[in-house]
């Protein structure tokens, strides 16, 4: 199932003067991360790491795990990132598939549970940076290497291991570099934790586009409205629709004038936070992705100027050259504006579940992946996304999208925000 990546979309190494990463109390040049990097490849090199043996970071998010995620892309090893608190099932599933070459952390108690796996600190002084190593055979190149494992749920609620290769993410960053793409020195503001591939993507693509990331332990609303609102050199940041809520909460939060978008990912977003958003005049990209997909592969840039109009309800058109076809129960292909099934096929599209037995109800025989999401496209092939196959309920014979449901309800007065689930029911099911 391998996938056509355009080897012209190519990106150059930061030069090592600018700015990498930053947060409330260090800065870090691209200086620091290529010393760091030569430093990290000569620790790592006795545990041979590689396609089949990923280097697995369990911690929160800090400046030592986005250095060694960025090194670990420039070496072209793959990462497996995990929080310090992942469940028991989730590490048994994850052993039982992949044998990590060494686990990064700063957690002192690792070693029981992942056995006889070497376990290296990621605060020792042996990770310190060295002025003599130099970005030497770096090169955003290999694009069926793979970048990293991400474990995810899916509509099964069953962990799945998803291989995400290079060509995904390259693919991804030079199509939402046509909707935004933050200056060299300026920032993009990284929130979201890092086990997910929507926290790791700013990494990434900060490093191809040779810009700044600004990292932070975790969302902090008045930080983040404080940041948005007076710093000049922030102009990107990547949020889910709660925390976007929750900086709309204060009246008078707006984004300074050079701030060039705000990504809002990982869930539906209301018609009333995009309208409040746009209002406001913040730049809002709603978009539409999952981790089979390295993230965002449509997205709609709300005050772009120019171009096409995309209606507010849409997450726009699925990026080129990947495919998008609706589908009824029975795979057949559905006209314009007839909801079913969103198939997906590409470059940015991944190749399969580590479990290979995992695959075969999620690719047909020509390659192309079942997202179990619900949608139509329009004539003009603007995706409008109907439910989440996971979210679907069904009473009674009939199919209930819960986002509708949500959205009359917080319509309500008095109602700040709702949440609708299924529960199982002897008469509707």
């Amino acid at each position: 199932m391998a996938k056509t990546y355009d080897k012209k979309n190519h990106f150059t190494l930061p030069p090592p003067s600018l700015t990498f990463l930053s947060t409330e109390n260090s800065d870090f040049t691209y200086r620091d991360l290529y010393s760091f990097t030569g430093n990290l490849q000569h620790i790592l090199q006795p545990y041979k790491p590689g396609n089949e043996h990923p280097l697995m970071i369990v911690s929160e998010n800090s400046p030592d795990v986005a250095l060694s995620i960025a090194a670990c892309f420039l070496l072209k090893i793959p990462v497996f990132p995990l929080l310090k608190n992942s469940t028991k099932r989730d590490l048994e599933k994850i052993l039982s598939e992949i044998r990590p070459c060494a686990i990064l952390s700063n957690e002192q108690n690792l070693s029981i549970k992942f056995g006889d796996i070497p376990v290296l600190n990621i605060t020792e002084e042996k990770l310190k940076y060295s002025e003599s190593n130099q970005p030497a055979g770096y090169a955003f190149d290999e694009p069926e290497h793979i970048a990293g494992y991400f474990l995810t749920s899916g509509s099964t609620g069953q962990p799945k291991i998803v291989p995400v290769k290079r060509r995904q993410v390259f693919s991804g960053a030079v199509s939402s570099a046509k909707n935004f793409r933050p200056a060299r020195n300026k920032y993009w503001l990284l929130c979201l934790p890092l086990n997910h591939v929507g926290g790791i993507n700013v990494i990434y693509r900060s490093l191809l586009y040779n810009s700044a990331v600004f990292l932070m332990p975790s969302f902090d609303t008045e930080n983040v409205r404080s940041l948005l609102n007076e710093n000049k050199d922030f102009e990107a940041a990547s949020m889910v629709p709660t925390m976007l809520q929750r900086l709309l909460d204060h009246t008078f939060f707006r984004v300074q004038f050079g701030f060039k978008a705000l990504l809002i990912g990982g869930g539906p977003i209301s018609t009333s936070l995009i309208n409040s958003s746009l209002t406001r005049g913040i730049p809002i990209v709603t978009s539409y992705g999952m981790t089979e997909t390295c993230a965002q592969i449509a997205a709609n840039p709300m005050l772009k100027p120019g171009g096409d109009y995309i209606p507010k309800k849409s997450v726009g058109a699925i990026f080129e050259p990947n495919e998008i076809e609706i589908r009824d129960e029975q795979g057949r292909p559905l006209p314009y504006n007839e909801p079913g099934q969103i198939w997906l096929k590409g470059p940015q599209v991944f190749d399969g579940y580590l479990d290979k037995n995992q695959n075969a109800a999620a690719f047909d025989e020509k390659g192309w992946f079942n997202t179990g999401d619900f949608g139509h496209l329009n004539r003009k092939k603007q995706l409008f996304i109907e439910n989440r196959r996971s979210d679907l309920i069904i009473t009674g014979g009939e199919n209930v999208n819960p986002m509708e449901i949500e959205e009359a309800m917080n319509l309500i007065p008095g109602v700040k925000e709702s949440a609708v689930i299924g529960v199982p029911d002897e008469i509707w099911g």
